[in-house]
């Protein structure tokens, strides 16, 4: 019957039977437990009993109050949730016991299904027999008697649990976007056109991120300047929108709803309001500098400058450590040419304390140093440049017009070499993949032949074209004469051997489709580096209270059905600071995480999820050990009380403290010393074959050893003390 359904052990759906659990109402205090276990297609029953598992929890934990299990293909879905709903109001249950895929994924669906009838959701107990047991067993019967240990655990656990209500709290309607890019600013935008205001923080001179270098995007090869300006001016005169340029985030406190955000204001020595952006200050400036920046160090700017000619805001900065009037007290060019008297070298930092409901974090990446790979030659071999490097030669507005020129800023390449996945795909630095890199590639080839006419080839490892138009580009640069080879280049060299070789740049490379080792000989090589995450991610990620990957990439709370919520709620993530995305998916993460934050605005209140650490001040000697550990900043210690107490609102319920306190002094709701212990002794009730013990088995177990330590509650009892207590 459960391959088609379901099986009831207990009761069947279609009618009671004799000895049958009465619909009636129960009495007071009775427990009364449904177990629930899903086959997940074949997920969980291609390895587990499962209709075994349903028939064993209905005769063997009945002691424990279970009155109905069942089984079914998928719990998850509508008839799965019905049998749970059903069961509750024909039933009676006030305990309800799900074995399926792991809480984080379907808890609160389950939750959700006992709220609507009528019983706590508080009450009910997601156990996983996916992720803990199916999915890491071959042998079908040990996986089959895992499972009912698992099931057992649940069981006793859920017999402790007690109805809790969700904590409200009101939501601010103002949002922290971090991070002026593409992402943020098109988060920004959806926020402040739905009427709500936005702080739009970003760390340099002018909002824009790395788009602002582009000449054109893949694969229409649309101007990045021309999608991207107008984005940049709409935010920067938005009258919901307050840019905070040359801005960093320092400190944040409170919870979602209320966050107070501490902003360091940079002096730009300039008054933004007197400034009008004529640029006779820059004009006049007698210092020049390398701007290491936005022009990827090709090209110059002066000691005062916005970094670019469509900057927001168009105000300029004055670099304090290459300006003549800070290193030698003399110059004051700018001062004295600017008819707006806006130039104030007097001026100080400044801090400013913002009150906002939710925060989007979209703070960008970097690109990998190529300088790493020293085999390539970059750095060393003048003709070796970086991707960023070719955006800004192939750019119009870029320090050679738009040309494509070698070192000497004269030459014109006759051939090209493009290498791809120059730090990624790569045991020795990143092993992932950038996800760019393949078409940023084929635009260069494009370009190169667009400008130049020159022979290009392409060196790479797999050609990743999958998104709309992607492939059709990629056919479009074969058709227009790229070559490609198949192969990860072992070096670059000068050093020719061969006749053609002399002053040419040569890239030593196994062609594997030809099946041999190729030197071609080129003028011009541009490496294809991958993304990394910023030097910083993990000091901003502590900031704000969000957790890293070990690449560092912030995590988000679920890669497929939430990727761009974070675990601390409140806090959310778009574009490139949870992974390499080309432009696309960046917007659309933006506009993403603006539309969660709208979900919220509207709402105007949130509800939390009880699961919250308490202290019991009676007991706490003030040690203040849980303080420094908490990762959400919670706990606070209370120096006229001498005592700590934990902020539940900022709480994520991760029993971080519960586990460090020595005086054992902060308990966790829903993670009680008895649930707990319950959940164990339940887990140890049940044999390695699956056949019951005796309920001494856990205080046996748990001295087995030297008599005095606890065993860990991963290691069962041994098959001599099991025989012992067989039931």
């Amino acid at each position: 019957m459960s391959g088609h359904g379901h099986a009831s052990f207990g009761a069947p759906k279609d009618g009671p039977i004799e000895g049958a659990p009465s619909a009636e109402v129960p009495a007071e205090g009775e427990i009364r437990i449904g177990v629930y276990v899903c086959h997940c297609g074949s997920n969980i029953a291609g390895i587990v009993d499962v209709v075994e598992v349903a028939r064993w929890a209905g005769e063997a934990l009945k002691d424990q109050g279970v009155v109905i299990s069942r089984d079914y293909r998928f719990m998850c879905s509508s008839p799965g949730q019905e049998l749970i709903t059903d069961d509750i109001r024909e039933l009676g249950l006030n305990r309800i016991v799900v074995a399926a895929c792991s809480p984080h994924l379907h808890e609160n669906t389950f939750r959700t299904a006992t709220a609507r009838a009528g019983l706590n959701p508080y009450l009910c107990e997601l156990v996983s027999i996916r992720e803990q047991d199916s999915w890491v067993h071959t042998d079908k019967a040990a996986a089959t008697a895992k499972a009912k240990a698992i099931l057992s655990g649940g069981v006793a656990r859920v017999r402790r649990n007690t109805p809790l209500d969700p904590l409200i709290v009101d939501i601010n309607p103002a949002t922290l976007v971090v991070g002026g890019g593409i992402a943020g600013i098109q988060a920004a935008l959806e926020i402040a056109d739905a009427g709500f205001h936005v702080y739009l923080v970003e760390k340099d001179a002018s909002i824009g991120g790395h788009m602002a270098q582009f000449d054109k995007t893949f694969p229409t090869l649309d101007c990045a300047a021309c999608i991207l300006t107008p984005r940049m001016v709409s935010a920067g005169t938005h009258p919901n929108i307050t840019l905070l340029t040359w801005s960093e985030v320092t400190h944040v406190d409170g919870f979602v709803g209320n966050f107070t955000v501490t902003v360091k204001k940079k002096a730009r020595y300039v008054d933004e309001d007197l400034c009008t952006g004529c640029g006779i200050c820059q004009e006049k400036c007698p210092k020049n500098v390398i701007d290491e920046v936005y022009e990827a160090g090709l090209g110059y700017r002066k000691a005062i400058y916005t970094p670019f000619a469509q900057a927001v805001p168009r105000t300029p900065v004055i670099d304090r450590e290459n300006c003549t009037y800070f290193i030698k007290g003399t110059c004051k060019a700018c001062e004295k040419f600017c008819e707006k008297d806006a130039i104030r070298f007097e001026q100080q930092d400044q801090e400013l304390t913002l009150e906002v409901g939710n925060i989007i974090l979209a703070t960008g990446y970097e690109i990998f140093d190529a300088r790493k790979i020293a085999q390539y030659g970059y750095g060393r071999l003048p003709n070796v440049f970086t991707s960023l490097e070719f955006e800004r030669l192939t750019n119009s507005a870029g320090p050679t017009n738009g040309r494509i020129v070698l070192r000497d800023g004269v030459t014109e390449p006759k051939s090209v070499g493009v290498i791809h996945c120059v730090g990624s795909r790569d045991r020795n630095f990143n092993n992932y993949c950038s996800a760019i890199c393949c078409m940023q590639s084929l635009k260069f080839a494009h370009l190169v032949k667009e400008h130049t006419g020159a022979t290009v080839y392409n060196f790479y490892i797999d050609m990743r074209t999958a998104a709309k138009g992607y492939d059709e580009f990629y056919q479009r640069v074969m058709e227009e004469g790229t070559l490609f080879v198949r192969g990860k280049p072992a070096e670059v060299t000068e050093a020719g051997r061969l006749p053609g070789e002399e002053g040419k740049l040569i890239v030593q490379v196994e062609d594997t489709l030809a099946g041999r080792q190729r030197r071609i000989p080129v003028d011009m090589v541009v490496l294809s580096v991958g993304l990394e995450p910023r030097a910083d991610a993990k000091e901003l990620a502590q900031r704000f209270g969000i957790s890293c990957s070990f690449d560092g990439w912030a995590i988000e709370k679920h890669p497929k059905l939430d990727p761009v919520a974070t675990m601390t709620e409140g806090v959310f993530i778009a574009g490139c600071i949870s992974g390499p995305k080309d432009i696309p998916n960046t917007v659309s993460q933006g506009a993403a995480a603006a539309a969660r934050v709208l979900g919220m605005i509207q709402q105007k209140h949130m509800k939390l999820e009880p699961i919250k650490a308490t202290v019991h001040a009676e007991q706490c000697s003030g040690c203040r050990i849980c303080n420094t550990m908490c990762p959400y900043n919670a706990i606070s210690f209370l120096d006229a009380k001498g005592v700590s107490s934990i902020n539940a609102a900022m709480c994520q319920g991760c029993g971080t403290c519960v586990a460090a306190c020595p005086a054992g002094a902060i308990a966790g709701t829903g993670f009680s010393d008895e649930q707990v212990l319950a959940q164990i002794e339940g887990l140890l009730s049940v044999g390695a074959d699956g056949t019951p013990l005796k309920r001494s088995a856990y205080p046996v177990a748990r001295h087995q050893g030297d008599g005095n330590r606890p065993t860990p509650v991963d290691v069962r009892p041994s098959p001599a003390i099991e025989e012992t207590v067989r039931a």
